[in-house]
Parts: structure tokens; sequence; C-alpha cells
């Protein structure tokens, strides 16, 4: 994979980085689809959405440059049933200020190093919104395929709004069973 554009560095989210996390996410709330919740969570709930992710074992991941956090991305289980414990699905933001520097494309392929490293084989992506180009053009970049479609699974902003499915295999995908463990999450 690609490092990050110049000046931006791809690190471990800490504690100290989620009153800028959570910003970030607000204003994604406030004034998008590429997630339909409808009121910003605050400080405590992201906090506690991070120490989530970290007990199962999974990245979390900020970018920043000398101005600071310009966006983050984590994993998460894609479903909690044994049977999904190799399938992850992926969230990222990234500040409007920092769009078209490579800050998504820099967390994206850390985040699937990452997944693949600790033994994922799918990762999920669900796109909020089928007009969500850059998003969907992004993940495409990284490998993902557009797997399906969900009609009118959210409604924000006065209207019914499409969830764009896409999958991309991890390591050796399917095309061997996984190794050793058990169920991380």
């Amino acid at each position: 994979m690609n490092a990050p554009a110049p000046g931006i560095v791809v690190r471990d989210a800490g504690e100290r980085d989620v009153p800028r996390i959570a910003a970030i996410y607000a204003h994604h709330v406030r004034t998008g689809l590429a997630t339909f919740e409808v009121e910003p969570p605050g400080a405590a709930e992201m906090a506690r959405r991070h120490a989530s992710v970290l007990g199962w074992a999974l990245p979390f991941f900020v970018a920043e440059d000398a101005g600071g956090i310009l966006g983050y991305a984590y994993a998460a289980p894609y479903r909690t049933r044994a049977g999904y414990r190799y399938t992850v699905e992926d969230s990222i933001y990234v500040d409007p200020g920092a769009v078209g520097r490579g800050v998504g494309r820099g967390l994206l392929e850390r985040l699937i190093d990452a997944c693949t490293g600790i033994g994922c084989r799918q990762m999920i992506a669900v796109i909020g919104d089928t007009g969500n180009r850059p998003s969907i053009a992004l993940h495409e970049a990284c490998g993902f395929a557009r797997v399906g479609t969900l009609p009118s699974t959210g409604f924000k902003f006065g209207r019914w709004v499409d969830s764009v499915l896409m999958q991309r295999a991890l390591g050796a995908g399917d095309r061997s069973p996984p190794g050793g463990g058990g169920a991380r999450f």
C-alpha cells in the first residue's frame, strides 16, 4: 500500500484524540449522509466507542499533520456472531478542510494492512448514499468491489437514502480456511 500524503502521519488513536474525533464526526452527522445518525454523539459516547473498538483488539487510527487531526478510521465487527469473526466493517471520516489531500486513502490503506495483519479475511464498507461518489471511489481505489445496494434503508434530511455495500478480501480472503483462532468479537 502507499504511504499517506507528505506531511500526514497515520497513527493509533488515543484518548486525547477523542474530542477532535467527536468534532469531525459531528460535522458529518449534521451535514452529510455518510452516517445515518441524526444527533451528534458527545465526546463521552465517542470515547466509549473508541474503547469498544480497542476492546475487540481492532485498529483505530487518526491522520494528522502539523496542524492537528485531519481524520480518523477504525474497523469494527461486521456482525458479532461467531461465524462473522474474520469480517470487519470500516469507518472513515475526514475533516472537510482536509478532503482531497489523501487523508482518507492513507487511513483506509493503513486500516486494510492492520486488519490483514491480525488475521481478518474480509472488509465490508457500508456507505451511506449512492450519491457518495468520493467514498465509493476511495474504496474502489483500495480494491473494494461494489456488491450491492440496499434501497431506502435510511431516512435523513427529509428523504430516503440508500446504503451501498462494498467488499474487499484481506490476505488470502476466501481462498483458504482461516488459521488458528477463535472469535475475536
